[in-house]
Order: structure tokens, then C-alpha cells, then sequence
């Protein structure tokens, strides 16, 4: 079972690593948003902007990085940006003290945590791949995606209750301090060759910003699949701030309620996660990719039928329970599937150019949905993303061809069209 099986101490300390900043950032989960509404009264709109420009603009930031962290050593980058994501985090405590927090300085944080996240996440994949055995990077990748829901399982009520307790930028604090946590974390991984591939010239041409774009369109399984989950993750993630504004705003629950709200169904991210090698073994990657792509899809219209009181909140903890369940297993399938097509010497681009055409789509998806819910209601704009979401199906790759992993550097070898 993949629970038991080891993967040698060097991914044991990046593995510990990835669970303290996740297990900071679960408590921190929807802090800037909450911040926003409970410390600075914003709008819909508002809140619908934090969502959308800070993701755009650290997009923007991070275009020209795949290239340059792709001759990087992956272990620095990796600990220079937990150390920045460290360092703007705490900005917002000290202002708050000083009573200077403004929601200009909010759009600031975030767009730096989602630059510094997309180039972590990138140089982060590039180091996975060569720390572990091609056979093991399902197992890796599931073991992140159940340290990812455990901790939003965990640290949303807490968090929650710790803002009930001592404010609302106590979880930010926390969430800062696991950055450097994580940071000292990786900096302990010793012997592992970290060296930077280059296979051409040694400057960095500026056409290879898109090279990452290059592969991920012209494979035909990574380009339905990223079309696929840009629609997919846009929606969901569009659906948070306006979600935050509902139940905290108008349906007038608690900041504990909203935490639990998010935090009992990501029991279901370990249920799924952890199935997820088994899954593939007995009906094979694209059949799973298939099936559960398309489940991920048919719950979220759910959200737009919330009431007050415990039925509410029980009906945001089902729904999202099952987009969980679907998410968690889904998500290490599909992150071996893009690591395995993908040469070596183009991991950090084919990442990058993931993240920020994500990044990018949430931010358009969030403000068009701040807008309609500002033109018409927060349930209006929901229940329009669970409609349009049920189309993404269409997007995912229709038929399988022989399962061949990538070659060391750059052809491509499709495997799922």
C-alpha cells in the first residue's frame, strides 16, 4: 500500500516541509477575503477583486520565472519563495497594529503569494521528479494531496475559532511562520544532486517563456487536460469569495461555521487521495481521469440552494464533500500524468506555464463572477458557475493510446488524446 511504502529520507524532509505551510496555510484558509469583509467591510466586488487581481497580477510577475528557475538549482528557488512568501505575509499583521491595513496592501500580498506559489510549485515539480523513481511519483503525489485536505480539514475550524479568539490576523501570523518552517525544511535535504539541465545555449532566450505553452498545446492529453481543468478550477475557485460573502454576509454565519463549512469535508480528501494509486492499477490512468474528471463537475451547482441555519451548513459541507472526494483523486493522477509526459529539461516550464494559465482564469472567472453578483446577488453568481461548470466535461480527453512516459528531454510522447 502506498501509505507504507518509503521513499527514503530526502522526500521524507520535503514531505514534512510541504506539510507545515500546507498545515499554515489550512489555517489561514480564506483569511484575506475574511479580513477583507470582517476588518475592512468590503463589497462583493471587493472581495471578488482580491480574488481575481492578486492571482492576475502575481501571473503576470511570474511569466519570465519558468525559464529562469528552469537553470536554477530547484532546492534555492524553492526556499527563496517560501522565504518571500514569509516576509509580505507578516506586513499585514504590522499594519494592522498600527492601523494601516488597507485593501491596496491586501491586492500587494496577494499577488507576491501567488507569484511566489507559482514558482515554488514549478521548481517544486522539477525537484519531485528527480528525487524520486518514476514508479513512485504516483505514491509522492497522492501523499501531498492527503497532507493538503488533512490540513484543510484541520486548520479551517481552528483557525476560525483562533480569529473568534484573538483577531483576525492571528492566522495570518500563522501561516507566515510556516513559510520559514518550510524554508528551514528544505534547506535540510542534503545529498541530493540538484543540478541544472540545459540543453541548448546557455542564456535564456526569451522565446522560451512559451515553451512551456508549446508543450502543453501541442500534446494532445496535456492540452485537453489544461483546458480542462483551467474551466474547472476558474469556477470553483470564483465560487470562494462570493461563497465567503454569502454565508458571512448575508446568511449571517459565524467565522467558526464558515471554517467547519470547509473543513469536516476534507475527511473525504483523504479517502480519496489515498485510493488513488489503487484506483489506477485496477482501471488504468485514463479511465480514472475520465470518470472522476468528469464527477468533479456535477456538485457545485449544489452551493446555490444554501439556506440559513444547520440545513445550510449542512448542504455547503455535502456538497463540498463530494467535490472533494472527486478533487483528491483526480488531482495525483493527473499531476503523474503531466510529470511523466513532460521532458526533464521542460518541467519547470510546462509548470509554470500550468500555473499561470490557472492563475489567470481564476482571476477572470472571479471578477466576472464579482461583477454579476454585484449586478444581481452572490447566489445568482453562483449558481451560474455550477451551471457552466457542468461543460467541462467535454474538454477532457476522449480515448487512450499506449502509456509511454517522456523521453529525457524535449519530444513528446503522447499517450492520452
Amino acid at each position: 500500500m502506498s501509505a507504507r511504502r518509503s521513499l527514503g529520507r530526502r522526500f521524507g524532509w520535503l514531505w514534512a516541509s510541504y506539510a507545515v505551510s500546507a498545515y499554515g496555510s489550512g489555517l489561514g484558509f480564506g483569511a484575506l477575503p475574511l479580513i477583507a469583509v470582517l476588518v475592512l467591510h468590503a463589497s462583493p466586488a471587493q472581495v471578488s477583486a482580491l480574488a481575481a487581481l492578486g492571482p492576475a497580477m502575481g501571473a503576470l510577475i511570474a511569466l519570465p520565472l519558468g525559464p529562469w528557475v528552469e537553470v536554477q538549482r530547484k532546492r534555492q528557488v524553492m526556499i527563496a519563495m517560501d522565504l518571500a512568501r514569509f516576509a509580505v505575509l507578516l506586513t499585514i499583521p504590522i499594519a494592522y497594529a498600527l492601523g494601516r491595513l488597507s485593501f491596496g496592501q491586501l491586492l500587494v500580498v496577494s499577488a507576491v503569494v501567488a507569484t511566489a506559489k507559482i514558482a515554488f510549485g514549478a521548481a517544486s515539480g522539477a525537484f519531485l521528479k528527480s528525487l524520486v523513481r518514476p514508479d513512485d511519483l504516483l505514491v509522492a503525489n497522492a501523499r501531498f494531496e492527503s497532507t493538503t485536505w488533512s490540513a484543510i480539514a484541520l486548520g479551517p475550524p481552528l483557525g476560525g475559532a483562533a480569529v473568534g479568539l484573538f483577531g483576525p490576523v492571528v492566522t495570518i501570523v500563522a501561516d507566515a511562520l510556516s513559510y520559514l518552517l518550510s524554508a528551514l525544511g528544505i534547506a535540510a535535504i542534503r545529498g541530493h544532486v540538484d543540478h541544472p539541465r540545459r540543453t541548448g545555449a546557455a542564456r535564456v532566450r526569451a522565446g522560451e517563456v512559451l515553451d512551456g505553452w508549446r508543450h502543453l498545446l501541442t500534446h494532445p492529453g496535456l492540452r485537453a487536460l489544461y483546458l480542462n481543468q483551467m474551466l474547472i478550477g476558474g469556477l470553483i475557485m470564483a465560487t470562494e469569495p462570493l461563497l465567503a460573502v454569502l454565508l458571512l454576509g448575508e446568511l449571517g454565519f459565524a467565522p467558526w461555521q464558515y471554517g467547519l463549512a470547509f473543513a469536516v469535508p476534507c475527511v473525504g480528501g483523504l479517502v480519496g487521495s489515498r485510493l488513488a494509486r489503487r484506483v489506477v492499477v485496477r482501471y488504468g490512468q485514463h479511465r480514472v481521469i475520465r470518470t472522476v474528471g468528469t464527477l468533479r463537475a456535477i456538485w457545485l451547482v449544489g452551493l446555490a440552494f444554501v439556506q440559513p441555519g444547520v440545513v445550510g451548513l449542512a448542504t455547503v459541507i455535502a456538497v463540498e464533500l463530494a467535490i472533494i472526494i472527486s478533487m483528491s483523486l483526480y488531482n495525483p493522477v493527473l499531476a503523474t500524468y503531466r510529470l511523466q509526459q513532460t521532458p526533464r529539461d521542460r518541467v519547470v516550464r510546462t509548470l509554470s506555464a500550468w500555473s499561470i494559465g490557472s492563475s489567470a482564469t481564476i482571476a477572470a472567472l472571479s471578477a466576472a463572477g464579482g461583477l454579476l453578483a454585484q449586478a444581481t446577488s452572490p447566489r445568482t453568481a453562483i449558481t451560474v458557475a455550477g451551471l457552466l461548470i457542468l461543460a467541462s466535461p467535454l474538454l477532457l480527453p476522449r480515448r487512450p493510446d499506449a502509456d509511454q512516459p517522456a523521453p529525457e528531454h524535449s519530444a513528446r510522447v503522447p499517450t492520452i488524446a
